[in-house]
């Protein structure tokens, strides 16, 4: 069966200007990655979960942050290894050096029988648009896209 997410964009404008929050994946696969690595705070829907509240759930226990507000449906996008994320737009703010992950474990170094516990997301950083097109997931990118798509004013 296909793994579904599902997740929240977090957006804030600054002088004008449109700031996204992308999270960094924790662990020792994604330590000295950045360019393509970076995502929305996301996680897995739970069978018979509302999609939805998925992606509130997600983004509370990646971030410590509730998120409240508008919700607005960005679609879904398919990644490369096959999985299904859902996502949502939320105008807001927070601060990125203050997040709080949930963790995992994970047998580290491979076959070591070391188990280490490593943050689902090690940071989070707002991005100026452009930047956060280069570093994040490129499947993921749509959602930048379609987020700016939403909040362009209507042509007369």
């Amino acid at each position: 069966m296909a793994k579904l997410s599902a997740g929240l964009l977090m957006y804030r404008l600054r002088a004008g200007h449109l700031e996204v929050l992308l999270a960094h994946p924790g662990g020792p696969f994604f330590t000295n990655k950045d360019l393509g690595a970076w995502t929305i705070p996301k996680g897995l829907v739970d069978q018979d979960e509302d999609q939805l509240a998925a992606a509130r759930r997600e983004f509370e226990e990646e971030t410590g942050t509730r998120p409240e507000g508008e919700f607005f449906p960005l679609g879904e996008v398919l990644q490369k290894g096959g999985k299904t994320v859902v996502a949502w737009a939320v105008e807001g703010d927070l601060d990125p050096t203050a997040i709080t992950s949930n963790t995992f474990q994970r047998e580290w170094p491979p076959r070591s029988g070391r188990w280490q516990t490593f943050p689902e997301i090690d940071r989070a950083a707002f991005f100026p648009i452009a930047e956060a097109k280069t570093k994040i997931n490129p499947a993921q990118a749509q959602f930048l896209g379609r987020l700016e798509a939403l909040l362009q004013p209507p042509t007369q």
